[in-house]
């Protein structure tokens, strides 16, 4: 029932908008076009735009959330509007706004786009829009209110001021403003502070799950503020899924203790629900969360690890910087005490980082295209007496694939030639300290003479290849080719 007042409020405030261009409605979300869109902008103040690929797997994820605060939105007849655009079929709407990956969000003020920085869920989506279009810390000014203003959001944070003009109010108001994801409330009122037991110039943060509130202690600041919220934010152990990877992976916390664990199998309770205390204890310096090896969306991620599902129940540690550095304990003793320790020796410093390695192949130098793994690859692409052309590929890339019998041709064009060898490595299985792929298939040529390290940006085609080597590398860069996200993308930080 709440689903058809939805879609009726929403028929009735734009499809009847203008004869001209007509706006369909879907679970909630209007949809746009390249006929449609400048009346749905002019016509409303707040607009929340999608631009979606239908074959996106972010998006499809997305869709649910997004219609259920579309809905929610149009319960409260809120002015606030979402749409969405199909950008594989609305390509001058897309090319207008600069979209270059999906799904990409834009929110509409007054006809201004400003990019969309806020989380995927239902609620994340809401508290940013409405921050965006209010103030940034909604003034509580009876008990009611400030029941009502939590009975609305999951998570709320309320700062307690005797005084809103006051220098701690003032610096709550500016982490409030900096913070679009996060709901603020603040009060002055001697009632709402004494209904939640409250100190003068304090800060609570209000959530469903472990203490249900967390108090804020130490200096006032907009910084530890920002903190705060992004850490007690979240439980003491995440779970990690596409709801939580932004937040996980977008926090304040760079390092994050991974479970891989099997909840049918009961490991929660035996190995992760024990280690709480310890979560409480290194909430402000590591992050802990578990990764369901029940989940088939979680493959990636243990293959990124070069893990399999059967070594469950087991950690690894992550420190994001620019790259990821990752860690493995010495053991698969998941005590208390041995984490405490891992834990301990990882903030000490004394932490060696973990980089996945094959066995070297008998036969790596049999065929034309050489096998590299992390141990042979220096002696081979970094060799003086010749020029290498190494393609880091994934066993699972769709390009990867397509260029294997082309990338085979060339192997057997220069099987002769002393001067160049054509290699390939598996780069989901073999990790280098000195060279980070982020995409597959990604092609480098190592030149001999001068140790320059040359990235191959031309047509994948066996007549760009020999140009290029024939040229020694010193061939003008074409335009990278096109791909899709979904084939050619090594897992991100927030796709884990």
């Amino acid at each position: 029932m709440k689903f058809l007042i939805c879609a009726l409020f929403l028929a009735a405030s734009y499809v009847a908008a203008s004869a001209e261009a007509e706006i369909k409605v879907e679970e909630g979300v209007l949809v746009a076009t390249v006929d449609n869109f400048k009346q749905l902008i002019a016509d409303n103040e707040f607009v929340l735009v999608e631009f979606y690929a239908p074959w996106c797997g972010h998006c499809k994820a997305l869709a649910p959330e997004y219609a259920k605060a579309a809905q929610q939105l149009a319960e409260k007849e809120s002015p606030i509007k979402l749409a969405k655009v199909d950008a594989t079929v609305e390509g001058e709407l897309a090319e207008q706004y600069a979209v270059r990956g999906y799904p990409t969000l834009k929110f509409f003020r007054s006809g201004a786009p400003v990019e969309y920085s806020g989380g995927r869920q239902a609620a994340d989506i809401i508290a940013w829009v409405t921050k965006k279009t209010g103030p940034p810390a909604k003034d509580l000014t009876s008990v009611a209110d400030a029941e009502q203003f939590l009975k609305d959001n999951e998570i709320a944070i309320i700062g307690f001021f005797k005084d809103l003009e006051s220098e701690e109010a003032k610096t709550f108001t500016k982490a409030a403003n900096a913070l679009d994801s996060f709901v603020f409330g603040v009060s002055s009122n001697a009632d709402v502070i004494a209904k939640y037991e409250a100190e003068s110039n304090g800060v609570i943060l209000f959530k469903p799950f472990d203490d249900k509130k967390s108090v804020f202690e130490g200096e006032l600041t907009e910084e530890n503020l920002k903190k705060f919220a992004q850490v007690q934010s979240l439980p003491l152990i995440v779970e990690f899924n596409h709801e939580s990877a932004s937040k996980i992976f977008g926090g304040s916390i760079k390092s994050h203790l991974l479970f891989f664990v099997s909840r049918e199998a009961g490991h929660i309770e035996k190995y992760v629900d024990p280690l709480k205390e310890i979560a409480k204890q290194y909430r402000d310096d590591i992050l802990f969360v578990t990764i369901s090896s029940d989940e088939e969306d979680h493959t990636r991620i243990f293959e990124f690890f070069g893990m399999n599902k059967e070594e469950v129940p087991t950690i690894r540690l992550i420190k994001l910087e620019e790259d990821m550095a990752k860690y493995k304990p010495e053991s698969n003793d998941l005590s208390a005490e041995t984490i405490e320790a891992f834990l301990k020796k990882f903030l000490d410093g004394k932490l060696k980082q973990h980089l996945l390695s094959q066995e070297l192949p008998e036969d790596w130098d049999k065929n034309p295209v050489k096998v590299l793994v992390s141990s042979n690859f220096e002696s081979v692409a970094l060799d003086k007496s010749k020029s290498v052309l190494v393609e880091f590929y994934a066993p699972w890339c769709g390009h990867c694939k397509q260029l294997a019998p082309i990338y085979d041709q060339l192997a057997e064009k220069y099987k002769d030639n002393e001067d160049i060898v054509i290699a390939k490595m598996d780069s989901t299985a073999n990790e280098l300290e000195s060279i980070k792929i982020s995409s597959f298939p990604t092609i480098k040529y190592f030149r001999k003479e001068d140790n320059k390290v040359i990235d191959f940006n031309l047509d994948r085609t066996l007549d760009d290849f020999v140009k290029f080597l024939d040229a020694n590398g010193e061939v003008a860069d074409a335009e990278p080719v096109e791909e899709t996200e979904e084939e050619e993308e090594a897992p991100k930080k927030d796709e884990l």
